[in-house]
């Protein structure tokens, strides 16, 4: 579907051609504007920003090349079409390495120009889709939006902050589920890298006889199934960052190939003869130590040392307990958002029993709780009953306990409540019988703010 907001601008020295196209394009529901010579061209370029700029090559006076050498200066987002007469092969490989979108050459057909005119819009929506989609994601990874104010994680953003823009290989440790691909994306996203790609590899998942290939690529006829050249993972990676999640399950062959790259920072495809320079930046990482593998002899020690210039460790969430509260309402706020429910807060004794428990899955493990909760639940307010038994079953306490302050009746009521309920495994009706009353008085109870 064509966009009637686009913008063109038609530039030839020929009225005929000028009338002709002019007719053409705004049938097909563009906004076109045209000019006699490339002076005229330029002189609208200042007042107005046109989507596709389409020019001739031979002109009076100032020529088309000059035209898209402007308009790439003053208005480099224009996608320019450059027509050149008697398919000069020359000129037509001049303006594409000047930055043309393409070239069409005379005598054109009509249908030509459409559909040329069509691919650049829809060239131009993709590019403007990943500028804003880049954008979102260098906000989202800032810093500053890593939740977490623990000790522990803002030494880890004085790290990120220090490293960013070194090309040193970093090495993060960390349990499943801590966030060690958050912190890998949030070092890429603020590095001088940002605007090239971040390819994520969870090594874990690689079958062993396709590693190499995924990673290095390979020529045609390399293997049975090779049936045309593919480039690697970290040739697609090229100028940005390359995550190596779970790096000790690669085989003994493929870390040979990868400390050569990080030492001559080139590669040869499988099969091939052809050395590749590639500037990735490798971040690794890893659930568990590597230096027993290494004396195993299943993870090289040079390899090792050539990865672990900067090393990150990320604490596990029950050694950071000061930050549950914080990723909760967190998650609280994006899953609310995203379902569309109107909860506002935790319960004081949900924040507790969140804050109690262990979280052997870590942040991930916490994500998908609170994603659970809001999903569940009708209440503005997500309470115990609203978290997975086996949370209550690890927190359990022995017996009731009076709070340590002087609270009003009705707060300790309410925590009584909860306790039962805790104690049925949030069997409301159980939970009434035991306490001596209905169940629409449980829900009074435990609605109060």
């Amino acid at each position: 579907m064509n966009s009637p907001s686009a913008h063109l601008l038609i530039v030839d020295d020929d009225q005929i051609t000028l009338d002709l196209l002019k007719e053409v394009l705004t049938k097909e529901g563009y906004q076109v504007y045209t000019a006699l010579s490339g002076e005229e061209a330029i002189s609208l370029g200042m007042d107005h920003l046109f989507d596709v700029v389409i020019t001739d090559v031979r002109m009076r006076e100032m020529d088309g090349m000059e035209v898209l050498k402007s308009f790439k200066k003053m208005s480099p987002d224009s996608s320019i079409i450059v027509i050149t007469a008697f398919g000069s092969m020359e000129t037509a490989i001049e303006a594409i390495r000047e930055g043309a979108f393409d070239y069409i050459s005379k005598p054109f057909r009509l249908e030509e120009i459409r559909l040329t005119v069509k691919r650049a819009l829809e060239q131009k929506r993709i590019l403007e889709e990943n500028k804003l989609f880049r954008q979102e994601l260098l906000e989202k990874y800032q810093i500053k939006n890593v939740v977490g104010r623990s000790p522990q994680m803002l030494q880890i953003y004085k790290t990120i902050a220090k490293v960013a823009d070194s090309k040193s290989t970093i090495l993060i440790y960390g349990e499943r589920g801590t966030g060690k691909e958050l912190i890998a994306r949030s070092i890429h996203y603020n590095s001088n890298r940002n605007h090239r790609p971040f390819i994520p590899v969870d090594c874990a998942s690689l079958v062993e006889t396709l590693m190499e290939s995924e990673l290095f690529g390979h020529v045609r006829g390399a293997f049975t199934g090779a049936h045309s050249t593919k480039k690697g993972l970290i040739e697609e990676a090229d100028g940005g960052t390359l995550f190596l999640d779970e790096i000790g399950n690669l085989s003994l062959s493929v870390q040979a190939k990868l400390l050569r790259f990080l030492q001559e920072h080139e590669i040869k495809r499988v099969g091939g003869t052809e050395n590749i320079k590639v500037d990735v930046r490798i971040i690794a990482a890893t659930n568990q130590p590597l230096e027993p593998l290494i004396k195993a002899n299943k993870f090289r020690e040079d390899l090792f040392d050539r990865l672990n210039v900067v090393s990150i460790s990320i604490p596990p969430l029950r050694e950071r307990k000061e930050d549950i509260p914080l990723l909760a309402n967190h998650f609280l706020r994006r899953f609310s958002e995203e379902n569309q429910k109107n909860i506002s807060h935790f319960s004081p004794e949900t924040l507790e029993l969140l804050t109690e428990y262990s979280w052997p899955g870590n942040v991930r493990e916490l994500e998908h709780t609170i994603e659970r909760a809001v999903i569940l639940t009708n209440r503005p307010v997500i309470l115990p009953e609203d978290l997975p038994k086996k949370i209550f079953e690890e927190v359990k306490e022995t017996g009731f306990k009076f709070p340590e302050k002087l609270l009003p009746l009705k707060e300790i009521e309410k925590r009584y409540v909860l306790k039962v309920l805790e104690e049925t495994g949030g069997n409301k009706k159980k939970a009434s019988e035991i306490l001596g009353i209905d169940r629409t008085t449980l829900y009074r109870i435990l609605e109060r703010e």
